[in-house]
Order: C-alpha cells, then structure tokens, then sequence
C-alpha cells in the first residue's frame, strides 16, 4: 500500500476500468470479485463488491451494504486512522457497489495468529474503538489484514452503523479499559465534525439514514462520557465464525 499515494489510489479506485474478474473471494457471504484496475498510466488489485450482489438481511436495509462499507472508509480516514484500506462508491461491471484497494496480505495470519504480540496492541486498540463507533455486527478475525510493512488493516463494514446496538467482535482484551487519551480527544473531535456542514457531514449524510446518524453521534458521545472501551454487553457479542 505504500507505494502508492492515498491520493493517487482513489483517483484510480473512482476512474480506473475494472477489469475480467480475477477470481471471488469466498470468505464472504455477498457477491465479491477481485479484480485488475487500471487507468491506463497505474494497475493494481481492487475488491469490488455490487449492490445487486448483496444478500438480503433481515434487520439492514436491502442495497445498503456497499455504502456502509465507504462511510466507514470516510470515518477512519477522517480520524487519521488509516484503518480501512481506500474505498469508494462507483460503478462497475455488475452495476454501483464498493470498490476497494486490495491489500496483499498472508492469508495464513490474522487476529488469532498475530494479535497477542506486543508490537501490533497500539493499531488493534484504534481498530477495538473505531468497530465500537461504527457499531460493526461483524469482525472476525479474518477481517484483521496484516500487510508486509506490519500495518493491520480492517476490511468488511457492510454490516455498520444500525441503530441498535449490534456490535460483535472477536477483539475485546481492552474491555474495560481506559481509552488512551489521544485517541479519546480524536474521537470527540469526530463528533464535532459531524455536527458541523462540512463536506465528510454531508457524505456521511448521504450514505447512511437520519436515524442511523444520530445513533453514530450517540455511540461517540457515550464514548467519550464514559471514556472507557464497553464491555460486552451479552447475547450475541462474538461474530460466528470467529474467523
């Protein structure tokens, strides 16, 4: 990933041509397609996810999924926290949907094989908060990507943002935990950029209900209040399968 600007990336991710599809990732459960992308001058590996390929839901909106996905891009991006890989909100092939730079990775490791070491706590504790500010139903140990530089990145957020409280991780060791202070003001800064007009409000107003924006600023809120990581708060708070 860091061979390419944040910038360039996205300039390719929202105008580059999705190519044949490569392959599908079968981890899953909605329509995936790894895929070439290119804009003539720059090539590299994108996921591209299409709304027509999203499973229905009981409890999330049909066709909401691949928006979900770049509203959390917006949030971690607009933190500093560089948590999910680029992501936009285009058209393609199969018709809109998410499409996200692919991050290469050793499909071998994940949360269970590298998240009690030392080295990775710092990035797994940004990651524990941002799933409880985007109330993710979903992260699994999978979906914890360590690259060859040692960042971690988080992927799948199509299951963000309800208005109930949904979240099921497999990443609670901070439960309880005082939230560290930098983190914490970073947080409560989010909220006040949500509050103003700005351009990433008015994104996220665009890609997510009224009702589900309110919960946002709630959630963040009760973050900062209480200024500690929640427990779990029973029934079903661990993703299945963990991994």
């Amino acid at each position: 990933m860091s061979e390419i600007s944040l910038e360039r990336a996205l300039k390719l991710l929202r105008e580059g041509e999705l190519k044949e599809a490569k392959g599908y990732l079968p981890w899953g459960s909605n329509y995936t397609v790894l895929s070439d992308i290119t804009d003539g001058e720059l090539e590299a590996l994108a996921v591209y996810k299409p709304r027509r390929g999203e499973r229905p839901l009981w409890d999330f909106p049909d066709g909401t999924l691949c928006m979900r996905e770049v509203a959390a891009y917006l949030i971690s991006e607009n933190m500093g926290w560089h948590i999910v890989p680029p992501t936009v909100l285009r058209d393609g092939p199969y018709g809109i949907g998410m499409v996200q730079l692919f991050v290469p990775h050793d499909p071998d490791e994940n949360y269970f094989t590298f998240g009690e070491k030392p080295r990775y706590k710092g990035q797994l504790r940004r990651i524990a908060l941002f799933d409880h500010i985007v109330n993710n139903a979903d992260r699994k140990g999978g979906h914890c990507l360590l690259d060859q530089q040692g960042m971690v990145w988080a992927i799948d957020h199509g299951i963000c943002f309800h208005v109930q409280n949904k979240l099921r991780t497999v990443i609670w060791e901070f439960a309880g935990e005082p939230i560290p202070t930098a983190l914490l003001d970073e947080v409560h800064q989010l909220c006040a950029r949500l509050d103003s007009r700005s351009e990433f409000a008015c994104q996220i107003e665009e890609l997510l209900s009224r009702s589900e924006v309110a919960a946002l600023k709630r959630r963040i809120n009760r973050l900062v209040e209480t200024g500690t990581y929640p427990r779990p708060s029973g029934g079903r708070s661990y993703p299945w399968p963990p991994v």
